[in-house]
């Protein structure tokens, strides 16, 4: 099967409603993708939504370009660990795994984008974590990863939540978990992603409250 090249052009605003995608064949059996942007064939800089059915499993492989995940339903294994929903799981450049899902899961996973100097393991559950306060009221911050200019972070939103308006140096890229994001350009809810490139602007807000998976500055 030839993979497609998707969204591929970072330096273009990009919003794709990922619940409208076709679920893709993975080479491995009950393992499926829809897939959000990709740069190259099976082996590709992609980001996606994996879906294993119970009982899948994916061979033993290396990742050349690190690895990052946000279990989204159910429950990732692998020889490091077990992951519940909420857990991220950062795997740097050259690490390697044999992930499989005894029960089933959905996951948000990005691939082939880490610096190769940005070698820390992390695992991080969500849902027993410390949130801090964000920068305006009704925002609360969870960091999952930092690396020079880079962040990666869980953003909740409470209902009737405002932000000012700002630049993205080095680009943002969100997935929303839960609830509807939005800004100037549109409303996003559960499953769009988006991302905006360097030095680009909006005026974010969440009229009903959301749960957002935002990475920074990787996009230059």
């Amino acid at each position: 099967m030839t993979l497609p090249t998707l969204n591929a052009d970072r330096s273009h605003r990009c919003v794709v409603d990922g619940n409208t995608l076709d679920w893709v064949a993975s080479p491995a059996a009950g393992v499926s993708r829809r897939m959000l942007e990709r740069d190259g064939g099976e082996v590709a800089r992609a980001t996606s939504i994996v879906r294993y059915a119970p009982g899948s499993a994916f061979a033993p492989h290396t990742h050349d370009g690190g690895e990052e995940i946000l279990v989204l339903e159910g429950t990732l294994h692998d020889e490091h660990g077990v992951y519940g929903t909420g857990t991220y799981i950062k795997s740097p450049v050259g690490s390697s795994h044999a992930p499989s899902s005894p029960e089933g899961c959905t996951l948000f996973v990005k691939l082939r984008h880490l610096d190769e100097r940005d070698s820390e393991r992390v695992v991080v559950d969500t849902r027993s974590s410390d949130w801090h306060q964000g920068m305006v009221p009704g925002l609360k911050v969870l960091p999952l990863n930092t690396f020079e200019t880079q962040n990666t972070a869980l953003v909740r939103w409470a209902p009737d939540t405002f932000f000012s308006p700002h630049r993205h140096w080095g680009g943002e890229e969100i997935w929303v978990v839960e609830g509807v994001f939005s800004d100037e350009h549109g409303n996003y809810p559960a499953g769009s992603w988006l991302r905006s490139p360097h030095m680009s602007q909006h005026q974010p807000f969440s009229r009903e409250g959301c749960l957002i998976l935002v990475k920074t500055g990787h996009l230059v």
